[in-house]
């Protein structure tokens, strides 16, 4: 909802826009209608419209006729607009589900003041104002569900069109497309020799699709090639929220914030530039235990790679308002993406991991930075039972997902829910090892004397009584007991 574009491409598009017949189900011309609800159902009707005509935007025009697509001019100030004492910026967002990351842009054409809204296309699902779906049949706007053959039509294309295929950019000459993709990254990931000669370049990062040929000349770069390659990300103006977040903050909440920074490069070329600047802002301790040393880091690196690159490859896409995050406290570190996990938080160590993203994950994990089978969860796990931390926590608030490691906490300050979840984990990855959890794992996993091993059993006690483990055997005696999760 800022200006990012200059007025030479404004003015540039609006003489394209004007070129249009008078229907056209991605563009809407008006002079003086600023109705906020109008509005809203616009977006809606516009964002959906682009989707079922293969545009990456669509684009609402006030001042210019719609007959003769004349500039007239308008009054309209969105910016100095309201919807009762809110914003109209803010009063539209919030309406807007998924939430749109639109543009206004204020310019002056041909000695007349214009407004052009740029909404994005829906991907994911229809985009809806207010609690329903619109679209644009003809020069109308109409409920999208009045329009069954449309609604159907629009669901196909979210199921057959994945967000990696979608264009970022499009109609770029080859010498931008140099300087907009860190392109000696992608040959050193894949351990490729540099070609010399720049039609070799191209045509390798076409055969990776992360550029694709426009038929009017030129190049598009694919939202593959600029979330995974981009030397900037905010060059690409649907993808700048992509870029992940990193907050610290001082003490345990939010109040107060130390430090901010939002990530530029592409996931695939910044990952390892990433991943050393979180290291570097996590405090390091002195713990004593059975694997630690003095001065260590806080948080185990694998098990911070491992969460960081699963926020990457399974967000949600769809969810143009929000992107990765890394928030780090004195207690715990949070790693949050956009959307809903695609199988149960529960299960994240056994069930194999399906992503909405498969090009992207593809990708990463040709590059080395993910696992190639499994979602790595296992590998957090293990890494937090060796350095004999509390165990993490993954949960889905408000439509997002999150993990969270903790820092080391002794055992004595460990509540019944931290022992239980960790008693739940440790049984999982017992699991999948193909190994039962026992009384002498769990103890190991706490690091508890054999000699305390009544501790351990009443842990074991606990999750069984919260329906969190079972018994390997019921027949079998307390003493040599083991035990599977409660799903197994």
């Amino acid at each position: 909802m800022s200006t990012d574009k200059t007025q030479e491409y404004l003015v540039g598009l609006l003489d394209e826009l004007r070129k249009l017949p008078r229907e056209t189900g991605w563009v809407e011309f008006k002079l003086n209608n600023t109705k906020p609800d109008d509005i809203g159902e616009y977006l809606s009707a516009l964002s959906n419209a682009a989707a079922l005509n293969g545009k990456m935007h669509a684009y609402l025009i006030w001042g210019i006729e719609n007959e003769t697509h004349e500039p007239l001019g308008t009054t309209f100030k969105p910016f100095q607009s309201k919807q009762g004492n809110e914003d109209l910026l803010n009063w539209l967002s919030r309406l807007l589900s998924p939430r749109l990351h639109f543009h206004f842009y204020e310019l002056e054409y041909q000695g007349k003041a214009l407004v052009l809204l740029e909404i994005p296309r829906a991907a994911g699902k229809p985009t809806s104002f207010s609690g329903t779906e619109f679209i644009r049949v003809g020069s109308y706007r109409q409920k999208l569900k009045d329009y069954p053959d449309l609604e159907r039509e629009l669901w196909h294309i979210f199921e057959t069109v994945s967000f990696e295929e979608l264009k970022a950019i499009e109609h770029v000459e080859s010498e931008r497309i140099l300087s907009l993709l860190d392109y000696p990254s992608y040959f050193d990931l894949f351990d490729q020799p540099l070609p010399s000669d720049r039609e070799k370049i191209l045509a390798r990062l076409e055969e990776d699709r992360l550029i694709i040929r426009n038929t009017a000349g030129g190049w598009d770069i694919s939202n593959l090639g600029a979330i995974m390659f981009a030397k900037d990300l905010t060059a690409f103006k649907g993808l700048s929220r992509k870029a992940l977040r990193v907050i610290v903050y001082d003490g345990r909440g939010r109040l107060k914030t130390i430090r901010e920074q939002d990530g530029r490069k592409g996931y695939a070329s910044g990952f390892e530039g990433l991943i050393e600047f979180v290291n570097a802002l996590l405090p390091r301790n002195e713990i004593v235990g059975k694997a630690l040393r003095k001065d260590v880091p806080m948080y185990p690196e694998l098990a911070i790679r491992e969460l960081v690159a699963n926020a990457l490859i399974h967000q949600d896409f769809s969810q143009t308002g929000s992107g990765p995050m890394v928030e780090i406290f004195s207690d715990r570190m949070e790693i949050t993406n956009p959307g809903i996990p695609l199988v149960n938080t529960e299960r994240f160590l056994d069930t194999p991991p399906r992503s909405r993203n498969e090009a992207l994950a593809s990708l990463m994990r040709r590059a080395g930075i993910c696992e190639e089978r499994g979602s790595g969860i296992d590998k957090v796990v293990f890494e937090t039972e060796f350095y004999q931390l509390p165990a993490p926590i993954f949960e889905t608030p408000d439509g997002s997902t999150r993990a969270v490691l903790f820092a080391h906490k002794a055992f004595n300050d460990m509540d019944r829910t931290d022992r239980v979840r960790a008693c739940y984990l440790h049984a999982c990855l017992r699991y999948v090892e193909r190994n039962p959890m026992t009384n002498a794992s769990l103890r190991e996993r706490f690091g508890i004397e054999e000699q305390n091993s009544a501790i351990a059993s009443r842990i074991i006690r606990d999750a069984l009584e919260d329906e969190k483990v079972k018994p390997y055997d019921p027949e079998q005696g307390k003493k040599y007991a083991k035990y599977l999760p409660i799903w197994a």
